[in-house]
C-alpha cells in the first residue's frame, strides 16, 4: 500500500514560521528574566562576566574548530591549535568531534530535502532538536573519511566525556576560588559556577548552535538564491553564533572561511581565523573571489526569471 506525503500549505507554513519564532525567542526573554530575578540571590555579575566569556570561547570552538577547521578544511593550522579549537570545542558539549562533522557534510549533501538530518522541511522542533533524539546516527564512515586517521581528532572523539566533566568542573572551581572572600565563600561559588558558567552556558550555546539549523533555514535574506535549500542570511544569528549566521553565503561556498562577505556582516570567527593569518598561524585560507561570488548571484537571479 503506498503512502502520498501531503505538502504543507502556505498557511502552514506561515504559522511554522510563527512557531519557529516563539520557540526560539522565548527561552532567551526567560533567561533574561531569570536574570532579573535571581539577581544577587542565585547569580551576580561575577557569575554572568564566566558565562559569557565560557560561551564565547566555546562557540569559537565549534565554528572555527568543529566547523570552518575540520569539516570543511577552510585552512590549515598547526597541531596545538587545533588541539586548543578542538578542546574548546569539545567543551561545548555538542557531541564528538568525530560524529558532529559527519553530521554537518550529511546536511550539506542533503539540505533541505530527503536525507538532511536536520530539515526545517520536518518542522521547527525537528530542525532544532527533534532529530538528535529520534532514530537518526551520525555515518562518519562515509561523511567524515577525511578524518579516519587524524590522530588528535580521534583521540578527542574518543575522549569526549571526559571534556564534558572538564567543562563543568573548571567554571565551578573558579567561580569558588573567585568567591572566597565573599557572604558564602566556595561553596556558594562552586554552585553559581557549575549552575551559570557550566549547565546555563552549555544550554545557550545549543540553542544559539541550533538556530543556525531551523533560523537561518526559516528567516532571513538570500543573496545567493541558487543555492538548491532554503538557507538564509540572518543577522541576529550571526552576532549570537560567531558569524554562522550567514548562512546562506555559506551554504553558497561551504569551504569558504569567512562566512561574512561584506564589513557589516559581522563575523567574529572570521576576525580571528585572519589574525592566525596574519600571524602566520593559518594558511591555505579559503575564500571565493568577488569574481565567484557574483557568478553564483547571476545564477540566482536566472534561476528566478526562468
Amino acid at each position: 500500500m503506498s503512502t502520498t506525503r501531503l505538502e504543507p500549505t502556505s498557511q502552514g507554513i506561515q504559522w511554522g514560521k510563527w512557531i519557529t519564532l516563539f520557540v526560539t525567542v522565548a527561552p532567551f526573554v526567560a533567561f533574561l528574566y531569570a536574570i532579573r530575578q535571581l539577581w544577587n540571590h542565585q547569580v551576580n555579575g561575577q557569575d554572568l562576566i564566566l558565562c559569557g566569556a565560557l560561551y564565547a570561547l566555546t562557540a569559537i570552538g565549534i565554528t572555527v574548530g568543529y566547523h570552518r577547521l575540520l569539516t570543511h578544511r577552510s585552512f590549515v593550522t598547526s597541531s596545538p591549535i587545533r588541539f586548543l579549537f578542538l578542546l574548546l570545542g569539545s567543551m561545548a558539549v555538542e557531541g564528538p568531534v568525530v560524529y558532529w562533522v559527519a553530521t554537518h557534510l550529511e546536511h550539506h549533501a542533503h539540505s533541505d530535502r530527503e536525507g538532511d538530518p536536520h530539515s526545517p522541511r520536518e518542522g521547527f522542533w525537528h530542525a532544532h532538536i527533534g532529530w538528535m533524539i529520534g532514530p537518526y546516527q551520525a555515518k562518519p564512515e562515509i561523511y567524515g573519511r577525511h578524518l579516519k586517521d587524524d590522530r588528535l581528532v580521534q583521540f578527542m572523539s574518543r575522549t569526549f566525556f571526559g571534556w564534558v566533566a572538564f567543562t563543568l568542573l573548571v567554571p565551578a572551581l573558579l567561580d569558588g576560588w573567585l568567591s572566597l572572600g565573599n557572604v558564602g565563600g566556595f561553596g556558594t561559588g562552586f554552585w553559581h559556577g557549575f549552575l551559570w558558567g557550566g549547565l546555563v552556558r552549555i544550554c545557550l550555546t545549543h540553542h544559539v548552535t541550533w538556530s543556525v539549523n531551523s533560523i537561518c533555514h526559516t528567516f532571513g535574506q538570500r543573496p545567493f538564491s541558487a543555492t538548491k535549500d532554503t538557507s538564509r542570511n540572518n543577522f541576529i544569528v550571526g552576532l549570537l553564533a560567531m558569524g554562522e549566521g550567514w548562512h546562506n553565503n555559506h551554504h553558497a561556498f561551504p569551504s569558504a572561511a569567512y562566512h561574512g562577505f561584506t564589513w557589516w556582516q559581522i563575523d567574529v570567527s572570521a576576525y580571528l581565523i585572519r589574525l592566525l593569518k596574519v600571524l602566520g598561524l593559518a594558511t591555505k585560507v579559503q575564500m571565493p573571489t568577488v569574481e565567484a561570488q557574483e557568478r553564483q548571484r547571476e545564477r540566482g537571479e536566472l534561476r528566478k526569471s526562468a
